[in-house]
């Protein structure tokens, strides 16, 4: 009985998130928010509930019930701060105001489903659509990262010019980008695929590997990068799109980024040629 509970629920706590005391109130208690709802879900669910599809989301992919009760609870926080929303499962909400929050409310919705500790809650306060504030948390650890436009960081890139033997995580190879995928990995001196774009940019932010990207499959959303757009840069790194469009706060969660995070300006370069070829 004991193994068959350990094999259908994830068993291990999560931990309060390690926030600083300078974060803006609307984004801490969205992250609390978050971090609270995760744990009661894979407290009261098994991984098969958790994963269940429970409706299609404003980004037009599949929304997990495990995503749902997460920005269920964010959108409440968001509404009692009275700040509208941008989600990847509830699209825009409009609550009247100048300031928007803009959430992964749970990425690595896989990972978080089935027990793998790799996934996070990301946001960022924009105001009038300009960034102004980024906090990403480690959902499994309580590991927070936290940066505000202006201000300095305690996070900084490994700081590296070349992809050549550099440390890259990616997106999985997609039935679009297969030789991209290989360009990249050929030059790359390691690899991972974590599943948690969001953590992996943190990464490169605070000098864990060098980079980040899509290589092409033009996967990513801006509730994606969002978060990348303040830590990385406050960091002394960059995000581009390998195609060189501008990444912006829209609101049409349709459109999609081949999204760029590099510990300098010349490695995004460099992955962004590769990955053009």
């Amino acid at each position: 009985m004991f193994y068959g509970a350990l094999v259908t629920f994830i068993p291990w706590p999560i931990p309060e998130p390690d926030l600083p005391a300078s974060v803006n109130s609307v984004l801490a208690d969205a992250a609390n928010a978050a971090v609270a709802a995760y744990r009661t879900a894979r407290q009261m669910l098994t991984r098969p509930e958790l994963s269940e599809e429970v409706a299609m989301g404003a980004d037009g992919t599949p929304t997990m019930r495990v995503d749902s009760l997460v920005e269920d609870a964010i959108a409440e926080s968001a509404q009692a701060n009275r700040v509208n929303l941008l989600s990847e499962e509830a699209g825009f909400i409009d609550n009247g105001s100048s300031t928007t929050l803009v959430i992964d409310p749970l990425d690595g919705s896989a990972n978080a489903a089935s027990g793998v500790p790799l996934s996070c809650f990301s946001g960022v306060l924009t105001r009038d659509s300009i960034a102004v504030e980024a906090v990403t948390v480690w959902l499994d650890t309580g590991r927070v990262w936290w940066a505000r436009v202006g201000q300095s960081t305690p996070y900084r890139t490994t700081g590296r010019t070349t992809l050549d033997g550099a440390a890259v995580s990616l997106l999985r190879p997609k039935r679009n980008n297969g030789d991209a995928w290989q360009r990249v990995a050929a030059r790359a001196g390691r690899l991972r695929i974590l599943g948690t774009t969001c953590l992996e940019t943190a990464l490169v932010a605070e000098g864990s590997v060098d980079a980040f990207a899509d290589p092409g499959s033009d996967t990513l959303r801006i509730v994606d990068l969002a978060a990348a757009l303040v830590l990385v840069p406050a960091a002394g790194g960059a995000v581009i799109d390998a195609h060189g469009r501008p990444l912006d706060f829209d609101p049409d969660l349709t459109r999609r980024w081949s999204g760029i995070a590099a510990a300098t300006s010349a490695l995004a370069d460099q992955l962004a040629e590769a990955v053009l070829g």
